[in-house]
């Protein structure tokens, strides 16, 4: 059994990942000394915005105008599809109580968070899409306040179709900010007084180092980094759907990885020679973007075996997993690291990005080993409770006051005795020794 790389990523996402790092950090010093003074004043400098910061209703309104009838009826959809994903992910989970001992009843409430900061790039694109994922998503969870936050688009203000989507999946404060100043803003309720308990979004490497220095402050979804999309095929496959879909994910930006495990050396001679075809046919913001990727990023490895690419496909952990395969059951039982999974050729990345139903802020950088994408879920708290009788507090008392003193933990012992002797004052139980030091 052998794996051969045929092509090798000269760079890996991590690559360009310290340059952002001083400049998050000076910012977020800034925005926490001088507060909305200092936002106001990087959305002019980095984004040539001086105008409102929090859009209101007539607005808002008046923007929606602009936007075309068939457009809305796109949007309204996806929003749909989202939508009833994610309540379906809010019903999957559920309360209950249990008596763990006689008299010891222990359960779990499922609540939402407060308030969520729902965050959508601006800059080459309008990314519509980002905005329903969000905040349609924190609304089925049935989060109280939703921030949602979006830079101006081309120095102007906000793309009408964003705020569209941000308006309709149901946001309850629409601000024109991007980048550094947008995440410090929702994180610290600036204009709003509504500091978010869980920031989600994707965003460029700034925006995404400020998530990552802000976590513990605020929950964010996941550590973000570029797109990534790897694409399982045999020798079933079609190499012209496998190299769009390749391309498709590349066009992201200059360093998002692509990348091709396969057992088939033929298919994947031919993807390789039909992909730089495909990327020269696009516009040239696109061509620049894919072509970068596809150089510096790209790979393509070919196994023996099925196991072996599974095994493959895990350690890369891919943001998106296509397969274009036989068997797609088999696929969907072994493989269990990717940030979500599309099998068969009839279903594609490009639809879960925008339309399909399942969330698009997805785990990158190897993250899928340990965690999902955006779900209900993250805007979500599992909390526990319990209540217990005096005669099960006898019972777990006397266990409580001996482990406790064995940890050395004097105090945590006499919070136990203290009711033993209340509730039981005619009886001897075995505390176990005081705690001397």
């Amino acid at each position: 059994m052998t794996i051969t790389t045929l092509k090798k990523a000269a760079k890996t996402p991590e690559t360009e990942t310290a340059t952002a790092q001083k400049v998050v950090t000076e910012m977020l010093a800034e925005i926490a000394a001088h507060g909305e003074d200092a936002v106001r004043a990087y959305a002019k400098k980095l984004d040539g915005w001086d105008g409102d910061i929090v859009l209101g209703r007539e607005e808002i309104d008046r923007r929606a105008a602009e936007v075309p009838e068939q457009v809305r009826r796109d949007i309204d959809f996806a929003i749909r599809q989202v939508s009833e994903f994610a309540h379906a992910q809010r019903r999957s989970l559920s309360e209950f109580s249990v008596e763990l001992h006689p008299g010891v009843v222990a359960g779990q409430r499922v609540l939402p968070i407060n308030v969520a900061g729902c965050y959508a790039p601006a800059g080459r694109y309008a990314h519509i899409a980002s905005a329903y994922m969000g905040v349609a998503t924190a609304k089925a969870a049935g989060v109280k306040t939703i921030v949602a936050c979006s830079g101006p688009f081309r120095g102007g203000p906000m793309h009408p179709y964003l705020l569209y989507a941000f308006d309709r999946a149901g946001a309850d404060v629409i601000m024109t900010l991007g980048g550094v100043q947008a995440i410090a803003t929702m994180a610290d309720g600036l204009f709003t007084g509504k500091p978010a308990d869980v920031i989600v979004g994707p965003g460029n490497k700034f925006v995404a180092e400020a998530k990552r220095t802000l976590f513990g402050k605020v929950g964010i979804d996941v550590f973000a980094g570029p797109s990534e999309v790897a694409v399982i095929a045999d020798d079933s496959a079609d190499p012209a759907i496998v190299a769009s879909d390749l391309v498709g994910q590349a066009e992201h930006g200059h360093e998002s990885p692509a990348w091709l495990f396969t057992t088939s050396r033929a298919l994947a001679e031919e993807v390789m020679r039909l992909v730089p075809a495909l990327i020269d046919k696009l516009p040239p913001t696109a061509r620049d973007a894919a072509g970068a990727a596809w150089r510096d990023y790209g790979e393509v490895i070919v196994c023996d075996t099925r196991e072996e690419v599974a095994e493959v496909s895990d350690r890369y952990a891919s943001e998106h997993l296509e397969v274009h395969a036989r068997d797609l059951n088999w696929w969907l039982a072994n493989l269990t690291c990717y940030g979500s999974l599309f099998l068969g050729e009839e279903t594609t990345v490009a639809y879960g990005d925008k339309a399909s139903g399942p969330n698009h802020v997805l785990p990158t950088k190897g993250a899928a080993r340990y965690s999902g994408g955006l779900s209900v879920h993250k805007f979500m708290k599992t909390l526990t409770w319990q209540r217990m009788t005096r005669e099960a507090a006898r019972d777990i008392g006397e266990v409580t006051a001996r482990i406790s003193r064995l940890e050395g933990m004097e105090a945590h012992a006499r919070t136990a005795d203290d009711r033993l002797a209340k509730y039981y004052p005619a009886q001897t139980f075995a505390l176990g020794e005081p705690v001397k030091v």
